[in-house]
């Protein structure tokens, strides 16, 4: 049948069984949106107050659901590269549809015209602009499977206004399923398995890749099997429960002491599906120095790229360690494990327990909702405290922006995913910083009526970039200190929400049971010291071995 680009987009959102979008209309994509006017009872459109609250949104809800995410805008759609380089850096599907002007009216600076497939390129895993209705079909289909595929990332459609208007022939398909090859090669599993029987102080390392290939069944039975500690990336959180004995805490700058000393003990880092960042390696050259390294990724650039590794298994983790279960005998490693056990016991997570703190804030949080929320985070001191004290048990139920770090992702992220996963309690943690940023998506959550919980750390300052100048920059607060007289109950009031000011412990307590119960959307603002920090912490440029803390501090 004969149908217009438009209503070709639509049908298209369709087959690929989208039920959520989240965008910003304008006069180039007015066709489309008079098109999603006419499916609102199959496509919800949930209108944000900033195309970027969409692009955040549209990432929150595919990192919360394992579908991809959608977002729509009009033509010079710039405000959708924070998100869309966020959803790069953290390799997550999302297809973003933008309109652009007439084709007759590209490359003239034409009122509104921006290429946005150019200035998108080094952030999409690919992009197009259709300049014919009869490609537009298999465009989006390709965007879809692309986003999707190996290693997943956001994809890129501009459209002229013009091909939303013209009419092409159009015909139903039923979406190709996207499989992970079951190629692997056996010489690298075969390597991979000598060197874990080899061990006498195996460590596993998991990241994003291992919630992304939904493979934590597959990695559970693996740590089990080769009797090893887990660690993880602020991206891995999920991947491997967080209650069980193995797991050691996060790895890193603000890693746990056990983590960082055991891997800098090991004989053999296993690495799933993280990519050494700079954050979790401290000084590349003294990374794991003792350890051979195996390294199971999805994507080979990924091999030997930050840290020079032994050995190798390309493929996708949830098929690579499902053959590799098949293959190992159950290891037995008790002293090990004993040994780092002791670590546990010796350098726990501590922070002050008399007032009013970050960690006391998150710790609160799992305790009320059972470890079962989604948690989304800003970044900073919040994020870590989030990444820190809060147990993840199951994948995607951590939501953070990992690779750019983009303060202002985490209140879109947490409408996105609970628009996804209606089900689940969703809870945003924000620094006073962050929070300014997007605080106006607020009135997004109370125009859709989304009840989540947005709860702000307000330090009166940029915590982790005054933690900085405090330890190495001789106590020079420069442009960090947020002295004015920004009010966030009655902001929040203002846009509609509940707001709810708790300084203290048992204020804060009353504070959440009350948001967990009230069904719209709150706003609870914690009041905390300007100098708490987070611990413990690796400087620039040291061994993640060297990782000190407050106590460490005053005994220098």
């Amino acid at each position: 049948m004969q149908l217009t680009g438009s209503e070709i987009v639509i049908e298209c959102l369709k087959e690929q069984g989208v039920d959520t979008v989240f965008g910003y209309p304008g006069g180039a994509i007015l066709n489309v949106y008079d098109e999603l006017y006419k499916h609102q009872n199959e496509i919800k459109h949930i209108l944000t107050s900033h195309e970027q609250g969409a692009a955040h949104a549209a990432d929150g809800y595919a990192r919360a659901t394992g579908k991809v995410g959608v977002c729509l805008a009009t033509s010079g759609a710039t405000n959708l590269v924070t998100g869309i380089a966020t959803a790069y850096m953290d390799s997550i599907p999302i297809v973003a549809i933008t309109c652009n002007v007439g084709v007759s009216l590209l490359g003239k600076d034409s009122f509104q015209e921006i290429d946005i497939t150019g200035i998108t390129l080094p952030i999409t895993k690919h992009n197009f602009i259709v300049k014919d209705v009869n490609n537009l079909a298999a465009t989006i289909r390709k965007a879809f499977a692309i986003a999707k595929k190996g290693r997943p990332g956001p994809v890129l459609i501009d459209i002229p206004k013009d091909v939303t208007a013209n009419k092409a022939e159009y015909v139903k398909e039923k979406p190709v399923a996207v499989e992970p090859s079951q190629n692997i090669c056996e010489t690298q599993l075969d390597t991979a398995v000598e060197m874990i029987k080899e061990a006498k102080k195996p460590y596993i390392f998991v990241g994003g890749g291992a919630i992304l290939s939904g493979a934590s069944e597959e990695l559970y039975t693996f740590a089990k099997k080769v009797d090893a500690p887990v660690t993880d990336s602020l991206m891995g959180k999920g991947a491997f429960p967080g209650t069980d004995p193995l797991y050691t805490g996060m790895l890193g700058m603000h890693g746990t002491k056990t983590s960082n000393y055991g891997v800098s003990e090991c004989d053999l880092l296993i690495v799933i599906g993280a990519r050494f960042s700079d954050r979790v390696t401290g000084n590349a050259q003294k990374f794991a120095q003792n350890a051979k390294i195996i390294q199971i990724d999805v994507d080979v650039a990924e091999m030997n790229k930050n840290v020079m590794i032994s050995a190798g298994v390309v493929g996708d983790i949830k098929v690579v360690l499902d053959r590799l279960n098949e293959r190992l005998e159950q290891q037995d490693h008790a002293e090990w494990v004993t040994k780092i056990q002791e670590y546990k016991e010796k350098y726990p997570l501590v922070y002050h327990k008399d007032v009013l703190s970050g960690p006391f804030v998150v710790e609160e949080i799992y305790r009320q909702t059972k470890g079962e929320a989604i948690i989304s985070t800003e970044v900073g001191q919040h994020q870590m405290w989030a990444a820190q004290f809060y147990k993840y048990t199951k994948p995607r139920t951590f939501l953070t922006s990992g690779g750019l770090g983009t303060m202002g992702y985490g209140l879109g992220a947490a409408l996105g995913a609970k628009s996804g996963r209606e089900d689940k309690v969703v809870v945003n943690i924000a620094g006073d910083g962050c929070f300014r940023m997007n605080m106006n998506e607020i009135a997004t959550a109370v125009r859709h009526n989304i009840p989540v919980i947005q709860v702000v750390i307000n330090n009166h300052v940029l915590g982790m970039v005054r933690q900085w100048q405090n330890l190495f920059y001789g106590q020079r607060y420069s442009a960090t200190v947020l002295n004015d007289a920004v009010d966030f109950v009655k902001l929040a009031e203002a846009m509609g929400a509940e707001g709810i000011r708790a300084t203290t412990q048992e204020e804060f307590k009353s504070a959440f049971e009350k948001a967990m119960n009230l069904g719209r959307p709150v706003v609870i603002d914690c009041q905390i010291d300007s100098d708490d920090k987070v611990w413990p912490m690796v400087a620039p440029g040291a061994a993640i071995s060297e990782a000190f803390d407050e106590a460490d501090l005053k005994n220098k």
